[in-house]
């Protein structure tokens, strides 16, 4: 057979990320590497009640196909969890999705042609540049420091002709950052002054260790804003239920989108999420994932002061399920991480969440899924080795 591959399929390469998990299956792998929740987290009798109430009460239709915009009564759900006093969003912008990494993929199809100006911030999520870059967009880089994003560097020159801006505003993937109320405030005023379109993406914004919150983008500036959400932190990723809201206009482009894609998110498990979460399940399920992530957290940083060596800085989150590390210069974190799987300790080098210039001396530690002890060991062994490389 000749097989003559388009050329967008020839630009294709494998997520970094996932190659990664190959290699930490081995059981004997320590492995800070996947943004997996906590198995530990997932509501299993919840969900197993959940599944018998609708095959018991509702089998045809859960099992049948379905509207492509999504269970109107899930839809529902989402539009009230997301009204405000001052905002109140019409469950006909709610769109759920196969995932939210599914939305990523619909608003690329949607926004992006060869070419387009789509603006990220330094760094971000690999799934989206994933995404994204099926479309052949051509990022731009917005500054980043410690706090997020900066607003004031969106210059009328890199907002001319963008798109839209993709951000994650809360415990950001890979930083773990989260943006402050002041840059959220001024974000909201340059991209409505300047009629810039925003893609929020808020998989951890639930996961506050403290449960505090602070406003989304979305209700600072509903008009320039596609909320992206997901039920896969909060309740369970094997489901594969995400969601977004959108103006209409684009909402209606999205839908004809997925139409294509895959004409509808399972009836089946749209059902057991809102069967699993109507009756404010969540609410009681939440704070018991941000006491495990927060404890967890704390051990890693604790095992880092005392195992890094000088020169190693990284951040403290204050909710999601990251932390984000910067090497000196000459590290190169991606010939560290074959140093150390050789050493059954895995993580995710930081180069590969860059739009552009990537910084090799960077690395994502993930904690949720590792027991204190284990991590305790694995950040051991990698102080170990930074110790090496820096002497």
């Amino acid at each position: 057979m000749r097989l003559i591959l388009s050329q967008r399929a020839q630009k294709l390469s494998s997520s970094a990320i996932r190659e990664i998990l190959k290699v930490t299956e081995r059981p004997e792998i320590i492995s800070f590497a996947g943004g997996l929740p906590s198995p530990e987290t997932f509501p299993v009798e919840r969900i197993r009640a959940s599944t018998e109430t609708i095959l018991n009460t509702a089998p045809m239709p859960a099992l049948q196909y379905g509207p492509t915009e999504g269970y109107m009564p899930l839809r529902e759900w989402i539009a009230a969890r997301h009204s405000t006093g001052s905002l109140q969003i019409d469950p006909a912008d709610v769109l759920v999705t196969t995932g939210s990494q599914q939305a990523l993929d619909l608003l690329g199809k949607v926004l992006i042609d060869p070419g387009s100006r789509v603006l990220v911030e330094t760094p971000t999520y690999l799934g989206a540049l994933q995404a994204f870059s099926l479309s052949e967009p051509a990022f731009a880089s917005v500054p980043s420091d410690e706090n997020g994003v900066q607003p004031e560097m969106l210059t009328p020159d890199l907002l001319n002709g963008a798109r839209f801006m993709y951000c994650l505003p809360n415990f950001q993937n890979p930083t773990g950052r989260r943006l402050p109320l002041a840059r959220r405030e001024r974000l909201a005023q340059i991209a409505t002054e300047a009629g810039l379109l925003v893609v929020e993406d808020d998989p951890y914004g639930a996961l506050s260790y403290t449960g505090e919150a602070l406003p989304s983008l979305h209700s600072l500036m509903p008009g320039n804003v596609v909320y992206l959400g997901s039920f896969s932190k909060v309740l369970t990723p094997g489901l594969r239920v995400g969601y977004l809201i959108a103006p209409q206009a684009l909402h209606r482009k999205l839908v004809q989108a997925k139409q294509a894609a895959d004409l509808h998110t399972p009836s089946f498990t749209q059902r057991i999420v809102h069967e699993s979460v109507k009756d404010g399940f969540l609410d009681g399920h939440i704070p018991k994932i941000r006491q495990l992530y927060s404890q967890r957290c704390e051990v890693m940083l604790a095992a880092m002061r005392e195992h890094f060596p000088k020169g190693v800085t990284w951040n403290r989150p204050e909710g999601g399920m990251f932390i984000w590390v910067t090497l000196p210069t000459s590290v190169d974190s991606s010939q560290l991480l074959e140093k150390a799987i050789a050493e059954h300790v895995a993580f995710v080098p930081g180069a590969p969440f860059f739009a552009n210039e990537p910084q090799k001396n960077t690395m994502r530690l993930s904690f949720v899924t590792v027991p204190p002890e284990r991590i305790q060991h694995g950040v051991a062994v990698l102080g170990a080795l930074l110790k090496r490389e820096l002497s």
